[in-house]
């Protein structure tokens, strides 16, 4: 498993963006008392922050090395062991479930969301924050490290594959809201770039992004870094960035409720 190898790095350039968090908060709504999800939740960073704003939470992921951080970093959260598609908790357990940066790497969309749905109450909330298969097509990302981006989008749902996912577990989705890139953002994700280009030339930030960390392509990271540092050089970075310009948004936050 990808993260079991760079987790023990993982947090060094990946931390809860206080956006983003606050973000999560409000479209969850929660309630005193009420219990959260966090799927696929890494090393805790998110669930830790939105647990510091007094959700009560699970944390659920399948890679040991990550829980091993999150435990250690707040042993009070309930972590398990688990995945998407199998989450190891009782029927209608929770008032809600967050799912950050997570979707890329579920294995059957159709039953994770089916699976959650299972482990949701009624008139539960999932929050989603993505990005999707057409918003990664507009990543200036593709012009320098294409092999990369085309095996990272296949792996990316598109938007209509999550919708009707969605559907087919009776759940709705009530919301969607995009994202674009925060020159402040905190959180070194695939896009942490895309105002600051130079930020891909640092290797722990690469590290921590599973596009490249899982690429065994190091010509094309090569290539690429040596491309876009010429064109930095010579004033054409900005051309390029204009032409992958669209409206689609970064990233995206959906709402999901369980009627």
């Amino acid at each position: 498993m990808i993260y079991n190898k760079t987790g023990q790095t993982y947090n060094a350039t990946r931390k809860a963006d206080p956006f983003i968090v606050d973000k999560l908060f409000q479209l969850m709504a929660p309630k005193p008392d009420q219990l959260y999800l966090d799927i696929g939740c890494g090393t805790g960073n998110y669930t830790i922050a939105l647990a510091d704003k007094g959700l009560k939470l699970y944390g659920v992921e399948p890679s040991e090395q990550m829980l091993k951080q999150a435990r250690a970093k707040n042993p009070q959260i309930k972590w398990q062991t688990g995945t998407s598609e199998k989450i190891p908790c009782e029927h209608s357990l929770f008032d809600g479930v967050i799912a950050t940066l997570t979707l890329h790497h579920w294995i059957n969309l159709e039953q994770s969301f089916k699976e959650i749905s299972r482990v949701l109450k009624n008139k539960g909330r999932l929050v989603i924050f993505t990005s999707t298969r057409e918003q990664m097509k507009g990543y200036w990302l593709n012009k320098y490290f294409p092999a990369i981006l085309r095996s990272s989008i296949q792996q990316m749902p598109a938007y209509r594959d999550l919708e009707e996912a969605v559907k087919a577990s009776g759940m709705v989705i009530t919301a969607r809201e995009k994202y674009d890139i925060h020159k402040d953002l905190q959180d070194s994700f695939l896009y942490i770039g895309k105002n600051n280009p130079y930020l891909y030339f640092d290797e722990q930030i690469r590290n921590g992004i599973s596009s490249f960390a899982l690429s065994a392509d190091d010509k094309e990271i090569q290539e690429g870094l040596s491309s876009l540092s010429h064109d930095l050089e010579h004033d054409q970075f900005i051309d390029i960035k204009k032409r992958y310009a669209n409206d689609l948004g970064d990233y995206v936050f959906i709402t999901v409720e369980k009627k």
